[in-house]
């Protein structure tokens, strides 16, 4: 569904391509998950999908439509995009906020309509948020702010999903319960594309992994074939090894600590 074909990027006054010829697609019914170091690319991918960077070359295609030729109101009724970070600059009831994901469907000022009220309703229960809803935006903690943007996404619908580092700000059981709802959108049908540090809940939920480093994919498959140590510890450079989640038989990162000198 969402594909980058050669992607390249270029930041005025970098010494290198933020991106350089990446290609990967994310498809319907399943999670892709991009990972990698610091600097690696992995959000300018999302800004080039939400046009705030300009390719310099490549190309991005949703639905097999070339991303340029795709009005934006369009594009996000075809994909939802939960950011790594947002700030709004007046405080809404959360409510309100989660509304906001409705916009693409509504005419200019047009009321909420019973479709609109059931996606809020609905994606707002999926996020775990429902006893927010009066309490104003400003007012929430920082795992519950993502908890609340991660339910607008969720009210705006479509078929795409792409999330950057959506578990920041969450403890263990939140964490956990999102990536379970990634994992049930992906079987529904959604084509889910997530950035993401962690490596270990990342292989236990995703169906394929890029790894990228220094904006260029190092390694892409199944957790199974990126999750090799021979290949982590040269993009991470830190000593490692990869041992398996016994609760689901997934690749498992475990740093090691470096002898003390």
């Amino acid at each position: 569904m969402i594909r980058f074909a050669e992607i390249v990027v270029r930041y005025p006054r970098s010494p290198r391509p933020a991106l350089d010829g990446v290609t990967l697609a994310a498809e319907r019914g399943a999670i892709t998950a991009v990972v990698g170091p610091n600097g690696s690319g992995k959000s300018t991918l999302v800004r080039a999908l939400l046009g705030l960077v300009q390719l310099d070359a490549g190309a991005i295609t949703v639905d097999d439509e070339p991303l340029a030729s795709i009005d934006r109101r369009e594009l996000a009724r075809r994909v939802a995009v939960v950011t790594q970070s947002e700030s709004i600059t007046f405080a809404l009831p959360a409510r309100e906020y989660v509304a906001l994901g409705r916009y693409p469907h509504e005419g200019t000022w047009s009321a909420e309509g019973a479709a609109d009220t059931s996606a809020i309703d609905r994606a707002m229960r999926l996020a775990g948020v429902e006893e927010m809803a009066a309490r104003g935006t400003d007012e929430l903690s920082g795992g519950e702010w993502q908890r609340v943007r991660i339910a607008r996404a969720l009210a705006q619908g479509g078929r795409g999903l792409v999330l950057d580092e959506p578990s920041t700000f969450l403890d263990v059981g939140h964490e956990m319960a999102m990536f379970e709802l990634f994992a049930r959108l992906a079987r529904e049908g959604t084509a889910v594309l997530l950035v993401s540090h962690q490596l270990n809940l990342v292989a236990r939920f995703a169906d394929s992994i890029v790894l990228l480093d220094h904006g260029r994919v190092a390694a892409a498959g199944s957790p199974s074939e990126v999750m090799r140590a021979s290949v982590l510890e040269r993009v991470y450079q830190w000593p490692l090894v990869i041992t398996r989640d016994p609760a689901v038989g997934a690749p498992a990162l475990l740093p090691l600590r470096r002898p003390q000198v």
